[in-house]
């Protein structure tokens, strides 16, 4: 359609009065210089909630509610696609900087979702601590006044691997520290949080997963939770075994 104007145009560029003022009332030049800007913004966008299917659909792996062997990366980059909005700047602050240190690990059985919803709360934790105070500390390389989330996965042994999930946020004390995963302990304002996010998290690791779950942490030195989770749910195929005895 604008090649058949731009055409029309070339060879009749006197056109008829009562033509010239129907372009006018049409918004033609407009439409012709802007529609090329809106398919691509609507070609982006399409693309984009393409991206948001895909990654809710890994995030709750709805047809997954039994133990599967995922890629625990997959389930990471999901997480922090579903809540990239969280991650962008206040005012006056800069944006909070994803790092992403993955190692080459092996699928790992597991509950995909349960998994997800520990990365998910875990962020959204580090996250709601960096847009508060931040200053004074000292996590190596990170930049003075920077707001960073570094998330790191590597083998322990050649059976469990570990996820780690750090800030560079105002760090935790040693007694708040020590209740962080009882239920309904919280340390956020009344009506910001219920206290049970990094209880249930807990619980998914250690319970359902056979892991390990834990806080390093110091003020002023940010706060890192270590996640440790076996390769192969061990208990599992022994009660398979032990049903085909």
């Amino acid at each position: 359609m604008v090649d058949l104007i731009n055409l029309y145009r070339q060879l009749y560029p006197d056109a008829d009065a009562e033509i010239e003022v129907l372009i006018e009332k049409s918004e033609t030049d407009f439409v012709i210089k802007d529609l090329p800007m809106l398919l691509s913004s609507m070609e982006a966008g399409t693309r984009r909630i393409e991206q948001i299917i895909l990654a809710l659909r890994n995030f709750s792996r709805l047809d997954e509610a039994q133990i599967k062997s995922v890629n625990i990366h997959d389930g990471i980059d999901s997480t922090l696609l579903l809540i990239s909005h969280q991650l962008k700047s206040e005012l006056g602050t800069s944006n909070i900087e994803i790092v992403k240190e993955y190692g080459n690990l092996p699928h790992v059985e597991c509950y995909p979702s349960q998994l997800n919803q520990v990365f998910m709360n875990l962020i959204i934790n580090a996250i709601d601590v960096l847009n508060k105070s931040h200053k004074n500390c000292d996590i190596s390389p990170i930049i003075n006044d920077a707001r960073v989330i570094i998330i790191c996965t590597d083998f322990i042994n050649k059976n469990w691997v570990k996820i780690s999930i750090k800030d560079n946020g105002i760090g935790i004390d040693d007694q708040i520290k020590s209740q962080l995963f009882e239920p309904f302990f919280t340390t956020k304002s009344v009506g910001e949080g219920i206290g049970l996010g990094l209880f249930i998290s807990y619980q998914i690791i250690v319970n359902q997963h056979r892991g390990h779950m834990k806080c390093i942490s110091a003020p002023g030195k940010g706060a890192e939770f270590i996640i440790e989770i076996p390769i192969i749910r061990v208990d599992v195929h022994k009660s398979m075994s032990s049903e085909n005895l």
